[in-house]
């Protein structure tokens, strides 16, 4: 019996955009939503640049070499998620957000639902969403 070898790679993509957003939960009191949210509870917003890096992992195509174009990859990624989201208010501007504290873990989350609406449930993907440089959170669903 012979076993072919499945060869599966992860690629990645890195992507940003500038948003600004407020913590918030409305069914509760300002003060609650200051202990628990801080200066990320500012009435007037405040503002990230986002780094977004979108991996998909796959069994490498035989023909093409590749695992999924990057260059395809790279404008779904333009088109469904920098163009929607880059340079707004995300509570404000968003209908993602409209009833949805845009905290990072929601926002990945959001994310990966956007892409893997996009993508071939071929492919595995993880979203790794970076608020600050030294705060990320990662989901793959």
């Amino acid at each position: 019996m012979q076993f072919k070898n499945i060869l599966k790679v992860k690629v990645a993509r890195h992507a940003h955009f500038n948003a600004a957003h407020r913590l918030h939960n409305s069914n509760w009191g300002d003060e609650k939503n200051k202990a628990v949210f801080g200066k990320c509870n500012n009435p007037n917003y405040h503002g990230h640049n986002y780094k977004l890096i979108v991996e998909v992992t796959g069994e490498i195509d035989q023909e093409t070499g590749y695992v999924i174009d990057l260059g395809i990859l790279s404008q779904i990624i333009k088109t469904e998620i920098e163009n929607r989201f880059d340079h707004k208010n995300l509570n404000l501007d968003t209908e993602e957000f409209k009833n949805l504290n845009p905290t990072a873990e929601n926002i990945a989350v959001v994310i990966y639902n956007i892409l893997r609406s996009k993508l071939d449930y071929k492919y595995e993907l993880n979203i790794k969403l970076y608020e600050t440089e030294r705060n990320f959170v990662e989901y793959g669903g």
